[in-house]
């Protein structure tokens, strides 16, 4: 079997004849990303490692292309252009020359499930060379039963009659592939199987003509029948491989009604949905885009974005994530986001990226692949030519040179690092967790130290007042009054514990890193930092820590915050110093609230009061050791920090520029989800292992073999279908089960 072949372009791709930027745009198939252009295209022939190399080098110095980045699994090609002006015509026609033909993809659509066209074609030739080779197979048996003279000739006859059209038929897949490579003046896996197959049944031509005793027509198409059951069983991994990428299109909505000015409702196209538009969603769609809701009360399926199937009731105000759905009432919700920069898509990208990074495993993978073409020739070749010399005879020289060009395949090596990613990306996806860049999973599997932020990691970031702050009700109902004009987390844990308020207060205004404050019946009010508030108060400052509050003239209250910790921390910080791994946390935060943090969770090392610098040189002093360590934050002060780390992660909670900068995101509330990746990441870096000693193996042992004549074209097909199974199924295999209740064997399995 090869993984090289043809198939269809994807639902919506413009045909690269009408790729004139013009009607890109208006399809929304160029996006403004930072003033720069990005597309994607889909280029069904990439069909290995050498391919995606083909790819990018040709790309490399094209018009107006600034990178681009070739995805093996889903046979795209992810390009950034100059700017969002720029045509991206020329690469298309660049590709087209080099016997690459894409298309545009409508960045609106995530990617779905391929209309699989491919599947059922091969499918059909399947069950044309299976009839083929059933038939020709009965008529070699009497052949090797004895049949002689004119029985013989008419048996080999019958069989051409037959052969002819079903080679003709069912090698369309090789032959296509062959065609449109040798176009392009390059060499790909379909070349030689195609040349075997012609050259056997060529062969066996001639030998009918001649009426010669030996023809090989059943070895041709049983050739064929094996090959095609390798591509078809190949095609059904390949997409279960990457089930998470397609199960997530599923669930994106194409279309949404909306409601115009005057109240009139139409329907209109995902790529047709602007931001705030309004869009009225019924009982049991999904919800299109971002957007909040303006009216209605509904329940809401959010486990795409938390992982918790549990309904959670909503109402205005709410925001709302693509592909989440409506459950119960009937809502209109104001869009916030167009489609192309969804959650949902925003989603799909992250999984689509999950092959596209090149670790020291794949750029392995793709030079044995881009060795292949000229070394399988060169080697069927000095094949022939010795068994030639040694024997005299040209037939089993040919037939032997043949199995060579069939054996030898790269295929296993070029499928053993995407197709764990693709399949690890999906396993992530199922326990809540984006990967953006397989090359993050490598480092992931090889960390050994983690380090943590504080508030909105380790804890939640809400903090909730313990004890303190004014003895009278009334002032505490203005403390809470002061609070609820401050978006600050603290200033909403106060606000939260006041009562109506007995008179109102006024002159509200917020001092920024100082507080709150206003005039209640004449007197001044504060609330915040604690120097700032006892300006206008009288006796001694308290000694506790935490936001005051004093009404001018009176004492300073100060309220105690405590800080929940996020479900499962306790947990992973275990299973991780189980599993052998430094873990600290650090924290930009002071010295007593992080102290109150490590007295419940015991850490390694404890830092506090970093800036966003000393956070990074910190990482880097790691590093400075031969420390490999996984950054854990959310903030905006954190991104910093997760770029200059070996890997990073954040919650989905985390601010844009967190989320942008961690290479994993994810959306469950339990810090839980940080372990399962390390385990996921280890388990994918021992399937590579395996997937590359399966590999060499067999190209070690099946070599060999062919060229000393051991091993005819049909045992040669057999043997290269079932390398690339097994490499394919090795990395899709289950995985078995451990509980996230109990740490300990979740900490064997990140130390093995």
């Amino acid at each position: 079997m090869s993984c090289c072949d043809t198939s269809t372009s994807s639902p919506g791709a413009l045909p690269a004849g009408d790729g004139g930027f013009g009607r890109a745009e208006r399809l929304g198939q160029v996006r403004d990303v930072d003033g720069r252009g990005h597309c994607r295209l889909s280029v069904p022939d990439i069909s290995c490692g050498k391919c995606l190399g083909a790819v990018e080098r040709a790309l490399s110095d094209c018009e107006g292309v600034v990178s681009a980045r070739a995805n093996l699994t889903l046979r795209q090609v992810s390009l950034v252009l100059r700017s969002p002006g720029t045509d991206p015509k020329p690469a298309l026609d660049r590709l087209g020359a080099h016997g690459y033909p894409a298309t545009l993809i409508d960045f609106a659509v995530p990617s779905d499930e391929r209309v699989d066209d491919t599947a059922r074609g091969l499918l059909r030739c399947l069950a044309v060379a299976g009839f083929g080779a059933t038939n020709i197979m009965l008529l070699s048996v009497s052949v090797w039963a004895g049949a002689e003279g004119a029985s013989r000739d008419v048996f080999h006859a019958v069989s051409a009659l037959i052969a002819l059209p079903v080679v003709a038929y069912a090698g369309r897949p090789f032959f296509a592939s062959a065609l449109t490579a040798l176009k392009g003046r390059r060499l790909n896996m379909d070349v030689p199987i195609s040349l075997a197959v012609l050259l056997a049944t060529a062969i066996s031509l001639v030998e009918t003509a001649m009426r010669g005793p030996h023809v090989y027509f059943d070895a041709a198409v049983v050739l064929l029948f094996f090959l095609l059951v390798g591509r078809y069983l190949d095609q059904l991994m390949r997409a279960k491989a990457r089930s998470a990428v397609t199960s997530l299109a599923r669930l994106a909505s194409r279309g949404a009604m909306r409601e115009g000015p005057d109240g009139t409702v139409a329907y209109l196209a995902l790529d047709q949905i602007r931001p705030d538009m309004v869009l009225r969603i019924a009982p049991g769609e999904r919800i299109p885009v971002d957007g909040c809701i303006l009216s209605g009360v509904t329940d809401l399926d959010r486990s795409l974005v938390t992982g918790e199937h549990a309904p959670v009731s909503a109402g205005p105000g709410v925001a709302l994530e693509a592909g989440i759905l409506n459950l119960t009432g009937a809502i209109r919700m104001r869009v916030l986001r167009p489609a192309e920069d969804s959650f949902l898509a925003e989603v799909s990208r992250m999984l689509e990226a999950a092959e596209q990074g090149r670790g020291a495993y794949v750029r392995i993978a793709d030079r044995a692949a881009q060795l292949y073409a000229p070394v399988v020739h060169l080697l069927a070749a000095l094949t022939f030519l010795g068994w030639f010399v040694a024997t005299g005879e040209w037939y089993p020289s040919l037939f032997i040179a043949i199995s060579a060009l069939i054996i030898t395949c790269p295929c296993a090596l070029g499928l053993a690092v995407p197709v764990v990613h693709v399949a690890a990306a999906g396993r992530l996806f199922r326990q809540g967790i984006m990967m953006k860049d397989g090359s993050g999973l490598e480092r992931l599997a090889t960390i050994d130290c983690v380090v943590f932020d504080k508030t909105g990691t380790v804890t939640t970031g809400t903090p909730v007042v313990a004890d303190g702050g004014p003895d009278l009700s009334e002032d505490r109902a203005v403390a809470a009054a002061l609070a609820a004009r401050s978006l600050h987390p603290a200033s909403r844990a106060i606000a939260a514990t006041g009562d109506a308020l007995p008179a109102p207060v006024e002159d509200l205004r917020e001092t920024p890193g100082c507080g709150v404050e206003g005039r209640v019946a004449g007197r001044r009010a504060r609330l915040g930092r604690a120097d700032w508030v006892a300006e206008i108060a009288s006796g001694a400052l308290p000694t506790a820590s935490g936001p005051a509050f004093a009404l001018e003239g009176g004492p300073v209250s100060v309220f105690t915050l405590s800080e929940t910790l996020r479900d499962g921390v306790a947990e992973a910080v275990a299973a991780f110093r189980a599993a052998g791994l430094r873990v600290e946390i650090l924290s930009g935060d002071g010295a007593g609230a992080v102290e109150a943090v490590a007295r419940k969770i015991a850490f390694d090392a404890v830092h506090h009061g970093a800036t966003p610098a000393d956070k990074i040189a910190h990482l880097k002093a790691l590093q400075a050791e031969g420390r490999r360590a996984l950054m854990v934050g959310d903030g905006l002060n954190d991104a910093a920090a997760l770029a200059a780390a070996h890997v990073s992660m954040a919650p989905g909670s985390a601010s844009d520029a967190g989320r942008m900068a961690a290479d994993f995101v994810f959306t469950r509330e339990g810090m839980g989800a940080v372990t399962d990746a390390h385990r996921i990441a280890r388990r994918a870096a021992r399937q590579v292992r395996q997937n590359f000693g399966i590999a060499i193996a067999y190209n070690c042992v099946a070599i060999p073999l062919a060229v000393a004549g051991y091993v005819t074209p049909l045992v040669a097909a057999i043997a290269m279908s079932g390398s690339s199974i097994v490499v394919v199924a090795n990395a899709i295999r289950p995985e078995r089960r451990v509980s996230a209740k109990d740490p300990a064997p979740a900490a064997r399995k990140a130390a093995a």
